[in-house]
């Protein structure tokens, strides 16, 4: 039994070591507001891929998903997504720039805008598929879909708290034995 302890905690350090994403509040207490300043916000913060940005604002903003060009010119008409619930959450699911805009042109004008650098994360990426030599003869992949119908995304949230929880747990398990 004394064995296997060590093994436990190797797991549960990996596990909580790897598993971890930051969820932001943008804005901090200011939340998505004309008042915040955004930009110093942002400054040293590093983003990465499994991330979550939680965006507060009232119901007299909104707030937009949009290209780099329609972020420069605060371009409200054509958005990649809008949001107009007051409390939006957004996962950071790829690496790359992502640019959020107030839903008024106003406010974007006056500084309600956000630009995001998102950096991969090996916990939270997609291995991807290796790629076929020039000039190979492979079949033509079938028109039939075999992704997963849920666009749900998983999140694992870890950290100290989460460690001592888990390690807690294996070392009351180890002594009731």
């Amino acid at each position: 039994m004394a064995m296997r302890l060590p093994v436990y905690v190797l797991v549960v350090l990996s596990l909580a070591l790897t598993c971890t994403a930051t969820t932001y509040t943008v804005g901090d207490s200011s939340g998505w507001d004309i008042s915040s300043d955004l930009q110093t916000w942002e400054k040293n913060k590093t983003f990465y891929v499994g991330d979550v940005l939680v965006f507060q604002f009232s119901s007299s903003n909104s707030l937009e998903e949009v290209t780099q060009e329609n972020f420069n010119t605060c371009n409200t008409t054509n958005v990649l997504e809008a949001y107009t619930n007051g409390n939006t959450t957004i996962t950071l699911t790829k690496p790359g720039p992502m640019y959020f805009i107030s839903g008024n042109k106003l406010y974007c004008l006056g500084g309600q805008k956000l630009q995001v650098n998102v950096e991969n994360n090996q916990a939270y990426s997609p291995a991807t598929a290796p790629e076929a030599a020039s000039g190979s003869n492979l079949p033509q992949p079938s028109s039939k879909s075999n992704l997963p119908t849920s666009s749900g995304v998983m999140l694992m949230h870890g950290g100290w708290g989460t460690l001592m929880s888990v390690s807690l747990g294996f070392v009351m398990a180890i002594v009731s034995n």
